[in-house]
Parts: structure tokens; C-alpha cells; sequence
């Protein structure tokens, strides 16, 4: 027999839970910041972005740029190279860098001492350690990326980490 005073204990016990339940739904959906400051959140997730696309663009550029050198000092290694050179200026102008024409191995600048004096193997094994190194970075960076940025990032990741398996690759 039910302990209450005669009225139905089904509707009251209802009305109980599905007031719990909206309150801990309520309170689930907030993170216990002010509202006001999500605009102040939205503008650090863009600088950061921002942030992480500027720093992949110099990077995709600055890989580029060894690539150039590389092939102004082998130009031997153009066929092997040449298509990688440009994926990696794709990747550059998906980031926002200024987008450079495919130049012949003879029109790339003047190659440094170091790229010249190398031989084509310690060349490509460059190349494939950047490559290796600028797709663990980018990985890295994933996790601070909005989810758009970090997909490209992860295609972009995947994609060098492919070049550095074709460079070593022989």
C-alpha cells in the first residue's frame, strides 16, 4: 500500500522528473561562462586560425622555395620532382600564399651552396625529411584548428607525408 495521502503519485513524479530533465538539459548545454563572452571566444578562434593558416602558407612557401633550389641544383631531378614542386605550391595557395607559376629548373633562382654541393641523393633525402617534419607539424596543429582549417590541414599532412614516401622511395 502506498505511503501517500491518497493522490495519484504517476502525474506528480512526471512533472519532477521532466523538470530535473529540462534543468540538467539546460545546464548541460552551458559551459558556465557568460553568454557575453562568446563573441570575445569567436574572435580568438578566428586570430588562432588565422594563426594557423599564415604559418602554413610561410611553411608550404618555404618548402617550396626548397624545392626550386633543389631543382635549379639537379636539374636531372626535374620529372621526379617537378610534379611534388607543384602540389606543394597548390598547398601554398590553399593557405593563402601568393600563388608562383611552375618555373623550369633553369628559371628557378640561383641555388644556395649548400643545395649545390649536395649530391641528388642527399637532395631528396632533404626533401623528404622537410616534407616529413612540415606533415608532423601540421598534424600537430590539428588539434587547435577550427574544423574546416583542420581538414585541409590534415589533407595537406597527408599529402606531404606521401611526398616523403615517394622521395625515399628507389
Amino acid at each position: 500500500m502506498p505511503l501517500t495521502n491518497g493522490a495519484p503519485a504517476g502525474p506528480r513524479r512526471r512533472s519532477l522528473l521532466a523538470s530535473v530533465g529540462g534543468a540538467a538539459l539546460l545546464t548541460g548545454c552551458s559551459d558556465g561562462e557568460d553568454p557575453a563572452s562568446d563573441g570575445a571566444r569567436g574572435a580568438r578562434s578566428v586570430s588562432a586560425a588565422q594563426r594557423i593558416k599564415a604559418r602554413a602558407a610561410r611553411d608550404s612557401g618555404d618548402l617550396l622555395d626548397r624545392y626550386e633550389a633543389a631543382l635549379a641544383a639537379h636539374p636531372a631531378l626535374a620529372a621526379r620532382l617537378g610534379p611534388l614542386r607543384d602540389e606543394v605550391a597548390r598547398h601554398a595557395k590553399s593557405f593563402g600564399a601568393a600563388a608562383r607559376p611552375a618555373a623550369p629548373a633553369s628559371a628557378s633562382p640561383s641555388p644556395s651552396p649548400s643545395a649545390s654541393a649536395a649530391s641528388e641523393k642527399d637532395t631528396v633525402r632533404a626533401l623528404a625529411t622537410a616534407e616529413r617534419e612540415l606533415a608532423d607539424r601540421r598534424a600537430a596543429a590539428l588539434v587547435d584548428a577550427p574544423a574546416e582549417l583542420a581538414r585541409l590541414l590534415a589533407s595537406v599532412a597527408a599529402a606531404g607525408a606521401g611526398h616523403a614516401y615517394l622521395l625515399t622511395k628507389d
